[in-house]
Formats: structure tokens, sequence, C-alpha cells
């Protein structure tokens, strides 16, 4: 099989298109012929060797895969050869073919396209577990997502305004305003022109938003924790923009509010049943036509490092994804 390697810690550029063998399907796994894979941030620094889980080298980045069944294991009994199938597997996607366990796929929905079952779980998850689980959200309250047309940001604007949230997208550019406009925001911040802390407040009438979903850090968190409303909740996502930021107390004191961290993959495998009802609910929003991916760049696998720098760079909108041709 085919596969984008990293042998050692670096950037994108680091990673070697190679041939290498087959793993065997052990008991409870099965193999998938791939034919979409996501790509995320995390991949990054995965292969960086900056983020919380460190696999053993030589190895595959790649969270999210999208194809089909191949070969079953001894003992599995939910799938079969010829399935559609997407596969949530930590790492090891850019390729040609992976090995999962059973418990790590989920079923695609018959009107759901290879690229978009590729595009789903990793971002969807995040933003619906940060919402859902972690935002003790109400409708009709006021949702500010930062980094907004990226790939989890445009989710959370996405099921925000589904769960019955007013979206506030904060942006760099107009026409990531559109974006934004297009999965369900309402209000919107263009934080190259303007200072969010005061748009926000002045869109809000003085009160600040209720719930803030941050998955930039650096200066977008110092912002956004000066704009939360009373009794507000900031969910810290990630650091897109590479600072992690330091909140100073007397903020949180002075508006009564909480900072909740969202760390969606420990908790996906520490409440797995929870986990796969949030799928199981997202799935059917997509069989429903309720949620659609928003891909703005295809590349294939050999070119998975110029996927990778796509989304670094920010010229990306939503979600990139490879294609196994």
């Amino acid at each position: 099989m085919r596969a984008m390697i990293s042998e050692l810690p670096g950037g994108p550029e680091s990673l070697k298109l190679m041939e290498v063998p087959s793993a065997p399907v052990g008991k409870g796994q099965v193999r998938i012929a791939v034919h979409a894979a996501g790509v995320n941030f995390p991949d990054t620094l995965i292969i960086a060797d900056k983020y919380q889980f460190k696999p053993p080298r030589p190895f595959a980045p790649g969270h999210e895969v999208a194809g089909d069944v191949t070969e079953v294991g001894e003992g599995v009994t939910a799938y079969k050869v010829g399935d559609r199938v997407i596969g949530m597997i930590g790492h090891g996607g850019y390729a040609t073919e992976v090995v999962a366990d059973e418990s790590q796929l989920l079923p695609m929905p018959k009107n759901m396209s290879y690229e978009d079952g590729a595009a789903f779980t990793m971002t969807y998850g995040t933003s619906y577990y940060a919402l859902k689980q972690r935002s003790s959200y109400k409708p009709g309250e006021t949702l500010l997502v930062t980094g907004a047309s990226g790939g989890v940001g445009l989710t959370a604007v996405e099921l925000g305004s589904l769960m019955g949230l007013k979206v506030i997208a904060a942006v760099g550019s107009d026409e990531k305003m559109e974006i934004c406009r297009r999965y369900g925001a309402t209000m919107f911040v263009n934080y190259a022109k303007e200072k969010m802390r005061d748009k926000v407040k002045e869109l809000t009438g003085g009160a600040g938003a209720d719930i803030i979903y941050d998955a930039v850090g650096g200066d977008a968190f110092d912002e956004a924790i000066r704009c939360i409303a009373w009794y507000g909740r900031l969910l810290v996502v990630g650091f897109a923009a590479g600072r992690i930021p330091s909140l100073p107390a007397n903020l949180a004191l002075l508006k009564s509010c909480d900072v909740r961290g969202v760390f969606y993959g420990a908790w996906r495998a520490r409440e797995p049943v929870e986990a796969r009802k949030n799928f199981e609910e997202l799935l059917a929003w997509y069989a429903q036509g309720k949620l659609k991916p928003h891909i703005s760049m295809r590349f294939p696998l050999e070119k998975g490092a110029e996927a990778m720098n796509a989304l670094l760079s920010r010229k990306a909108t939503g979600k990139v994804v490879l294609t196994m041709g």
C-alpha cells in the first residue's frame, strides 16, 4: 500500500510517499480501502511531536478516513465486506488502506460521499461535544466563534445555529464572512478591520457573548475573554494561532464566568457510549440534509504536505481532504 510516512519529527515537508507492507487484520478489526482522508490541524502537530499522543515511528498521520471494508477479522459482527464506513483511527489515514478496530468505525449514510465522510468526524465530533456537553447552552443565547471559517469553527457555526443559538462569526476577511453566513451566522466580526471586544459588545447591546468557542488561542482568546457575558462560558478548543494564552484570574471574577476545556479525543475514549450517541445524532442530521461539510480544497495523497500547508496558512476554509485516486 502507499502512505505518506513520518520518519522523523518535522513539518509537512518531512512526510515521504512510500510503499509499505499491509498490516495484518487482527481479532475485532477490519481492513478498509481508503477513498478519502481528512486533513486536520492535529495532524500537523502529531508529525512534529507536539501532540498529546506520540505514536512510534514510522507512521502515517491522518485521524479520519472514509472507504470500503475489504476484509473482516474474527469476531467482527457489525460490518461486512463491501460496507461503506468512516474510520476514526487516531493516525494512519494518509494511506490507501488502513486496519481499524470495529469500535473505531461508523456506518456512512447512503447519501454521504466518501469526501464528506472523511471530513466529518473530527470537526463535527469536536464541536458537538463542545456545545452539547460542555457549554450548558440554552436556545436563544449568543455564541461567539473565533476562527469561524476554519475546520472546527465552521461546524461550530453550523451546529450552533441548528441548536437555536444566535451566532457571531469572528473571521479575518469579508469573503470568510459570507461562508459563515451560508452556515448560519447572523452577526460578524472582521478582526482584520475591527477590535473583537468592541464589536461583540456593540452587537450584543453591551451584554457580551454567552458562549465563546475558541479554537484559535493567542490574541483571539485575549479579546474573547474581555467580551464575555455575565455567567458566560469560554470553551478552550485549541491554539491554532500557536500561542497558548494565560488568563488573568480577575477577568473570570469580574464576569462570574467559566473557562472550560474541550479535549474531545480524551472524552471520546472515556465516554464511548455518549460519543457514539453524539455521532448517531450528527449522522441523522446529515442524512436529513441539515449538515453539510464545507470542503474547500482537495489534494491527491502524494500532495499531503501541500494539503497540510494549505491548512496552516489559513488559505483553506472549512475542510481539506486527501483523495486516493
